[in-house]
């Protein structure tokens, strides 16, 4: 039988290798803080309390944090499926982005439940702050991908803008909350004009993006 074991590893292959274990690794950390939004389920019951008072907020907080990571992993699931490979800069930044949604449920129960005398003011400005760093990530990432390391050139140009935009817009949302909650209201009006513009401007080329032949 011939052996196979000195024919060199073509370098499209190296790539894929590369690309599969980003995949699994990043599935594993999302699965893991799905699986930790639940773990994070610790109703304290009092005196007088009923059913749904003793777990109404806990259930909250599962919810809302499956949400969050559920719809982040759908972005960077995106990001992933349009890459031809992957390369040692958008590994760094998704690894990252992967550390980050691994604090999302320790932030999310402090920011509901004020664990190590948290107030829920600086529980909201950690959790924003916290999702704006994701979500930055998440933009530089797919802006790298896109327009810097040529990454991802099967995606058209205003469709690539366009999801490079709402990755940014959801950064001016979470930004704006932000400096609510740090009374800056100057910063809020700023910044959420910011966030309209960026809106208008996901739409915008998304619209082109349709108008293109397939």
């Amino acid at each position: 039988m011939e052996s196979h074991t000195s024919l060199p590893v073509k370098e499209h292959h190296v790539h894929q290798r590369h690309f599969d274990r980003l995949v699994m690794l990043s599935d594993g950390v999302f699965a893991i803080a799905l699986t930790l939004s639940a773990v994070e389920l610790k109703p304290e019951a009092h005196p007088g309390q009923t059913l749904a008072q003793v777990w109404g907020m806990p259930l909250l907080t599962y919810f809302l944090s499956f949400f969050i990571i559920g719809s982040v992993w759908l972005r960077h699931r995106r990001t992933l499926t349009h890459l031809r490979r992957v390369d040692n800069t958008l590994t760094l930044i998704s690894l990252v982005l992967l550390a980050l949604i691994a604090l999302v449920p320790v932030m999310i129960r402090v920011m509901v439940t004020g664990e190590g005398g948290v107030s829920s003011t600086d529980g909201m400005v950690i959790y924003a702050l916290t999702l704006i760093a994701i979500h930055v990530c998440l933009a530089l990432g797919w802006a790298y991908a896109a327009f810097v390391g040529q990454l991802a050139p099967d995606v058209p140009r205003p469709r690539a803008w366009s999801w490079l935009l709402h990755d940014l817009f959801v950064v001016a949302v979470w930004g704006a909350i932000a400096c609510f909650f740090l009374h800056l209201t100057v910063l809020v009006v700023m910044v959420a004009l910011t966030a309209v513009a960026v809106r208008i401007g996901v739409v915008r080329f998304e619209r082109l993006a349709r108008q293109m032949p397939n």
